[in-house]
C-alpha cells in the first residue's frame, strides 16, 4: 500500500478510478471557476501597457505574503475522491505557500477577453500565473503583457524535455514554460455511428450519416489545422490562400447542417452520451473518457497530427511572482509531474516521468497518446507563428464561420 501520509503516492493509487470522474460535470466546473476567479481590483501602474512597452513588475509580496493565484483549464490537474488536488496539497505542505487554484480557463480567447482590459490598463489581473496555449503566449509576449521568468527560482528547469527548450513563439523560453502537451484527433462514439469507425476530417465534414451530430473545436489552429493537413498543407508553411480554402470547406459543411457546433472542452459529455457522434478532440480528454467507456474510438491523422502545448506564464503586475516561479519549479520535479500525468493523461514536458509511471501505472506509461512513439512524433505538426496582421485576419475569418 502507498504511504497514506504522502498525497502524491496516494494520487497514483487513486488515478485509475478517479481520472475520469468529473468529466461529466465539466461545464459546471468551468462555470464555478469563472465565479471563483473574477479577478481582483488590482494594482494600478503609472501608465497603460502598450504593444511596445516592457513587461511591468509589481512589488513582489512573495516573501511576506505566502500565496499564489493560479488559473488553469478545467480537469487539467490531479484530483482525489474528496475533490482535492494532491499535488497542490503537497506543495502547500512543502512550502507553506497557499494556492488559490481556479479552473476558469475554458478557451484562450474567452480568457484573454477577461484579462485584457486589466492588462491594457496596466492593472493587476488578480492572478500570478495561468496556462495559455502556444499561440496565445505569442500574443501575450507581443503585446508586452507577461514578464520574463527568473530561472534562479526554477532550478528544476533542467528537467525540461529538450525538444521543448526553444520554440518559435518564445525563443529561449524567456516568458513561458510548458505545463502539458497534446495532439488533436478525431473521436467518435460507436453507439451513435452505428458501429462504424470515424477516422478522418473528411468523414466528419461529408459523411451524411453523421449529419447534425458533429462538433469542431473553437481553437482555430486545431480545427483549421486538421483540415489543412488532410489537404496536404504543412502547418509550418500555411499561406493566407490555403487557410481560406480550408475554411471554405468547413463553412460548406456547416451550411449543409453537418456541423452542429464548435466547442471548447465541453464536447466531452455529449460525446460520452452519444448526443455527439463524432468530433475533433484532444488526446488527454479521450484517454480519460475511455477509462469510463473503452468503446469510444479515436484516430490520429495519417498525414499529420496537430500538436500543441499549454504553458505557464506570469502576467504583468503579478503580486507573487517568486511564489509562482516556485510553483512552476515544483511541478518540474519528475515525481510531481508523474502524479499529474497519471491523472490528466496529456504529454508531460518533464524528462524522467515515464520511468516513474512504468512502476506506478504501467497502463499509462505504455499509452502512446501520453508517451508517443518516435513514429507518432514524426507526424506532429505545429501551426506556424502568425504576424499580428495575419492573426487578426485569420481569427476574423474563423469567427465568422463559428458564429455566422
Amino acid at each position: 500500500m502507498p504511504d497514506q501520509n504522502d498525497p502524491l503516492l496516494m494520487s497514483f493509487a487513486r488515478a485509475a478510478i478517479s481520472r475520469r470522474s468529473a468529466l461529466t460535470g465539466l461545464a459546471g466546473v468551468a462555470a464555478a471557476g469563472l465565479l471563483a476567479a473574477c479577478g481582483s481590483p488590482g494594482r494600478n501602474a503609472s501608465s497603460s501597457t502598450s504593444a511596445s512597452a516592457a513587461p511591468k513588475a509589481a512589488e513582489d509580496l512573495s516573501d511576506t505574503d505566502k500565496v499564489v493565484n493560479w488559473s488553469n483549464w478545467p480537469e487539467y490537474i490531479d484530483i482525489d475522491d474528496a475533490g482535492k488536488h494532491p499535488s497542490i496539497e503537497a506543495f502547500v505542505k512543502q512550502t507553506g505557500i497557499k494556492v488559490n487554484y481556479n479552473e476558469d480557463y475554458n478557451d484562450n480567447d474567452e480568457f484573454f477577453a477577461k484579462v485584457r482590459p486589466l492588462l491594457e490598463a496596466g492593472q493587476d489581473t488578480g492572478r500570478d500565473t495561468w496556462v495559455s496555449t502556444d499561440w496565445m503566449v505569442a500574443r501575450l509576449v507581443r503585446l508586452g503583457y507577461v514578464q520574463p521568468l527568473d530561472y534562479a527560482n526554477i532550478p528544476n528547469l533542467a528537467n525540461l524535455e529538450p525538444s521543448l527548450k526553444d520554440v518559435p513563439f518564445d525563443q529561449g523560453r524567456v516568458y513561458s514554460l510548458p505545463w502539458q502537451s497534446g495532439f488533436v484527433g478525431v473521436a467518435y462514439n460507436p453507439k451513435a455511428t452505428g458501429g462504424r469507425k470515424v477516422t478522418s476530417v473528411d468523414q466528419l465534414l461529408h459523411d451524411t450519416a453523421l449529419k447534425g451530430k458533429v462538433t469542431m473545436l473553437t481553437e482555430m489552429r486545431d480545427t483549421v489545422g486538421m483540415v489543412l493537413i488532410e489537404q496536404g498543407v504543412s502547418l509550418a508553411e500555411v499561406t493566407a490562400d490555403q487557410f481560406a480554402a480550408a475554411l471554405a470547406v468547413i463553412q460548406e459543411a456547416k451550411d449543409a447542417g453537418q456541423i452542429k457546433g464548435f466547442t471548447g472542452n465541453e464536447y466531452t459529455k455529449p460525446l460520452a452520451s452519444g448526443d455527439t457522434a463524432a468530433c475533433l478532440a484532444w488526446t488527454g480528454d479521450v484517454v480519460q473518457l475511455r477509462a469510463d467507456n473503452p468503446q469510444l474510438g479515436y484516430a490520429l491523422g495519417e498525414q499529420g497530427i496537430p500538436m500543441f502545448s499549454d504553458n505557464f506564464v506570469i502576467p504583468n503586475l503579478a503580486q507573487h511572482k517568486k511564489n509562482a516561479e516556485k510553483l512552476i519549479n515544483y511541478y518540474y520535479d519528475p515525481k510531481v509531474m508523474a502524479a499529474v500525468a497519471d491523472y490528466v493523461n496529456y504529454i508531460p514536458p518533464v524528462a524522467g516521468v515515464k520511468p516513474i509511471l512504468v512502476k506506478e501505472d504501467p497502463e499509462v506509461a505504455n499509452n502512446e497518446l501520453i508517451f508517443p512513439s518516435e513514429a507518432i512524433l514524426a507526424k506532429a505538426q505545429v501551426f506556424r507563428a502568425l504576424s499580428a496582421e495575419e492573426e487578426t485576419s485569420f481569427n476574423r475569418q474563423f469567427q465568422a464561420v463559428v458564429t455566422g
